[in-house]
């Protein structure tokens, strides 16, 4: 055999025989070195974070009155309005000395109240309105401080009750005696901003009622978290005494409901 030959395989089988080169594994140095680095961008993120946080905003010094809102109902021949409200954070020293109470009748008659710079609620007695009247009102709110060289803020919220009046045709025809409305009276809130009147126009033929005369739609719910629309049933006392519902009145389930309560009185 040539030697050029046995040159030759001898290449052939030192190429064949020969394998990759395995990676080597990574320096204990470098991952020392990656790992401080990581650490120290960390804390500097955190040390970032904290100081760029903005400070607490002190309270104000002085608490106010907020939140007024007025619950009125009838007693005998007066109407009692409740007045309550809330009093915004201040620095423990910023209680009132005294909180003033304005109750605004008919935009003319006013009583006012003084009560201690803790209380929350107070309650007012006005003459009750006539039936077929409405009587409107505005309940203020100020908080006083001896320190405070400012004129007082006094906060404000509108209230209305109504008493209706009702003439109505009973249905069957007899001759009626007398006309009762139930209920006699209810407190309506203002319709602020006509939002009320805007969502019946959108929503017809839909209810504004959640519960009649005690819960509504949003849009129909007043500053005094009350209704701004009301519901009334006129009932007839017939001449010989027994009571009917009227026309205006049928078909209304809340008004069968009334009904049924009104002639369970006459017998309780």
């Amino acid at each position: 055999m040539k030697p050029e030959v046995l040159v030759g395989k001898i290449r052939r089988r030192r190429r064949s025989a020969s394998k990759p080169e395995s990676p080597k594994p990574p320096h204990l140095r470098n991952l020392v070195v990656y790992t401080a680095l990581g650490l120290s961008v960390t804390g500097l993120m955190f040390s970032g974070f904290l100081t760029d946080r903005p400070d607490t905003l002190p309270l104000p010094v002085f608490a106010q009155a907020t939140d007024v809102r007025s619950t009125i109902w009838e007693s005998a021949d007066s109407l009692r309005v409740e007045v309550a409200w809330d009093l915004t954070l201040s620095e423990p020293r910023g209680m009132p000395d005294s909180l003033r109470l304005r109750v605004i009748r008919n935009s003319a008659d006013t009583l006012t109240i003084v009560q201690h710079g803790s209380a929350l609620a107070d309650t007012a007695s006005l003459p009750a309105p006539k039936p077929g009247e409405t009587m409107k009102g505005v309940s203020c709110v100020a908080a006083q401080h001896a320190e405070q060289e400012l004129p007082i803020e006094e906060v404000c919220t509108p209230w209305q009750y109504v008493r209706p009046f009702a003439s109505a045709r009973v249905a069957a025809g007899p001759v009626v005696r007398q006309i009762v409305v139930q209920p006699k009276g209810l407190q309506v809130d203002p319709d602020v901003d006509g939002r009320c009147a805007e969502w019946q126009r959108t929503h017809a033929p839909d209810s504004v009622w959640i519960e009649v005369n005690l819960t509504a739609v949003p849009e129909c719910t007043g500053p005094n978290d009350k209704p701004v629309v009301a519901q009334f049933c006129a009932f007839a006392v017939l001449r010989d005494g027994r009571r009917a519902k009227t026309t205006s009145s049928s078909n209304s389930r809340y008004c069968d409901e009334l009904f049924a309560e009104w002639v369970r009185e006459r017998y309780s």
